[in-house]
């Protein structure tokens, strides 16, 4: 009986020492981080650091924490943030926000975000390389404001990047549900009043194949290219507007897509004159375009509804027959 207790002593002591150690590494790793900007010339700082957390996870929280980067005149801060990693392997962090108001400043713009329940997380696998196998951003019901003014919000945010069984592939999912766009975002897009406040879907589904997997040298070296994109949905419901999308592209080493996107809109009309009125439709197209649109919704036998394919060919996108111009560059910088 003794030696076991012995046993478990040393067990415990082991564990302990491991714990103080790993922990004592995380959170140096994380305040060296913000000291390392600090030489760079950014604002860096914060008020204090407390760990917790033991036994099972290692739990570091930043109480006021500030950042700025005077080059591109951004800044953020935020009452704390909170890292939580498994004692066992720190690869798996959990990100967590204060449900308090968090700045974002562009210049002299500033925009105040509140969520609840807001979190990233990010799974590595271990090894040297820390192959990135899963990217998360969840949340609650959450707003953006300028000044007092919405500028969008929602009752839930989830956003997600996950490796599949190909290492270069990731699937990539994005869900809002009541999708709120502010006065001035509607205002942008030239939306109807009669719209309603919230949006009923909006959601996104497809997997990307890159040139690389996702791994420590996208940030020391240069990041990896998508080369092939297979959208499976893309769906938009909004009132009396719908929209789906469905196809796939192949990317060259220029960032040049090739291939179909699939379209299904109902209730085109009324996008077509947000398109104008937003200034993304010239004036001069704005009939071409509807008589060209309503004769192939007629063609489908509902004048309301439009099947329509992007074709992406020799660097040019084009809408079914109408040409839209050079196709764009996907490259991530």
């Amino acid at each position: 009986m003794r030696r076991l207790i012995r046993v478990l002593f040393f067990i415990v002591t082991l564990w302990s020492l491991y714990w103080f150690v790993a922990g004592f590494g995380l959170r140096n790793a994380i305040t060296s981080w913000f000291d390392a900007q600090q030489a760079r010339g950014w604002q860096s700082e914060f008020a204090d650091v407390e760990s917790s957390g033991f036994p099972g996870h290692h739990v570091t929280r930043l109480n006021s924490p500030a950042l700025a980067d005077p080059a591109t005149g951004t800044a953020w801060s935020a009452d704390w943030v909170e890292f939580k990693s498994p004692a066992i392997w720190p690869g798996r962090q959990v990100l967590r926000f204060a449900e308090t108001p968090q700045r974002l400043s562009y210049f002299d713009q500033t925009a105040t975000i509140t969520a609840d329940d807001l979190q990233a997380e990010l799974q590595l696998q271990p090894g040297v390389a820390l192959v990135l196998e899963k990217m998360a951003l969840t949340a609650g019901p959450w707003q953006i404001t300028d000044d007092a003014d919405a500028l969008a919000g929602g009752n839930t945010l989830s956003l997600m990047m996950e490796q599949t069984d190909t290492p270069e592939a990731y699937a990539v999912a994005a869900q809002i549900d009541g999708f709120a766009p502010g006065n001035d975002l509607r205002a942008l897009m030239h939306s109807a009043s009669s719209l309603p406040q919230r949006f009923e879907t909006l959601e996104l589904d497809m997997v990307t194949v890159f040139d690389k997997p996702w791994d420590r040298t996208a940030i020391e070296q240069n990041r990896p290219q998508p080369v092939e994109i297979t959208l499976k949905l893309a769906e938009i419901k909004w009132g009396e507007l719908r929209l789906f999308a469905a196809g796939e592209l192949d990317v060259d080493k220029q960032g040049i897509p090739t291939g179909e996107i699939a379209i299904k809109a109902e209730n085109w009309r009324d996008m077509i004159a947000m398109a104008n009125a937003a200034g993304a439709l010239p004036d001069q197209a704005v009939d071409p375009v509807t008589r060209a649109l309503n004769f192939l919704a007629g063609l489908g036998g509902n004048p309301n509804a439009l099947d329509l394919q992007l074709n992406f060919r020799d660097g040019f996108v084009a809408l079914g027959p109408l040409p839209l111009g050079p196709a764009p560059r996907l490259i991530l910088r």
